[in-house]
């Protein structure tokens, strides 16, 4: 079966590379990404149902997004689609996460890199490293995603501690404990006020990506490349990216631009100052939680 595949994969390549053929090659793929938050148990006892309902249609917003990919052969742009925002859709929560502003990101896979303009409160950096490589396993699996034929490749990919999309509730495994656990947890009478505390993000999640041969770029959305064709769709965590139009060779051809704006970083030392905020940000109003991004 798995023969079958792999020559099915090279006649789609050897079909398809006409799209490579122009000099001046280039396509547009869009995407719908979404982010599922875990509210089960958020803030304790303190909130009700009703209000974790409201808190999650408000951020649902936030983490509902539309991308373009523009891409050639080696180069790729990946931005958030401009659109207007509901007049006092978000609230507060897109107050705070406005002060996380990302701009185009940049990757090429020639010379291995990946750049990112990041604003963070009010100060601009350009987060530059080289292009995360994931080991990817292929499948072997196969299916439709509109006109293209995709084949299933997974890997398993290490999370920053910053990342805001695959927190979850700490503990959520070990809900179902023994009498004798729950006896010795029933000594813990102190229950935090912050958030936060409930929060922690895994080391490590599943990845799985769908790419089409018939399209062979070494490209995909956000961080996601490395596979012989484009990836039209990414499971990660809990977040999925799906591509719902592709337009190969438009009209109108844009311009792929290499970011360069704000004091250059790393992926590392942007993640850090980050961390270093929020810990500032803890301490000033109160919070009893300094370094609760625990690690599972």
């Amino acid at each position: 079966m798995k023969s079958i595949s792999i020559k099915f994969c090279i006649a789609l390549l050897v079909l398809s590379s006409n799209f490579l053929n122009a000099q001046d090659f280039q396509g547009k793929a869009y995407y719908q990404s979404k982010t599922t938050i875990d509210m089960d148990n958020f803030g304790g006892n303190q909130m009700s149902e009703e209000q974790k309902k409201t808190i999650a249609e408000r951020m649902k917003s936030m983490f509902e997004k539309t991308y373009i990919l523009t891409f050639n052969r080696t180069e790729s742009s990946y931005k958030e689609e401009e659109k207007l925002d509901t007049p006092g859709q978000g609230g507060g929560f897109r107050m705070m996460m406005g002060n996380f502003t990302g701009g185009a990101q940049y990757k090429n896979v020639k010379s291995s890199q990946m750049l990112q303009e990041q604003e963070f409160f009010g100060k601009q950096f350009l987060v530059k490293d080289s292009l995360p490589k994931l080991d990817w396993k292929m499948e072997g699996e196969t299916k439709q995603i509109g006109q293209y034929t995709c084949f299933k490749a997974t890997a398993v990919k290490k999370v920053d501690e910053m990342d805001f999309t695959n927190m979850r509730r700490r503990n959520r495994d070990n809900d179902e404990k023994k009498d004798g656990d729950k006896a010795k947890d029933s000594t813990k009478t102190e229950v935090s006020d912050n958030p936060m505390d409930d929060i922690e993000i895994p080391k490590e999640i599943i990845v799985t990506a769908w790419y089409t041969p018939q399209i062979p770029v070494n490209q995909g959305p956000g961080e996601y490349w490395g596979l012989p064709g484009l990836i039209l769709e990414v499971s990660s965590g809990r977040t999925t990216i799906l591509c719902s139009k592709i337009v190969i060779n438009p009209e109108e051809k844009e311009e792929i631009k290499v970011p360069s704006k704000g004091k250059e970083v790393t992926q590392k030392e942007y993640s850090d100052i980050m961390k270093k905020k929020i810990e500032e940000m803890q301490e000033m109003y109160g919070g009893r939680g300094r370094g609760n991004f625990r690690r599972n």
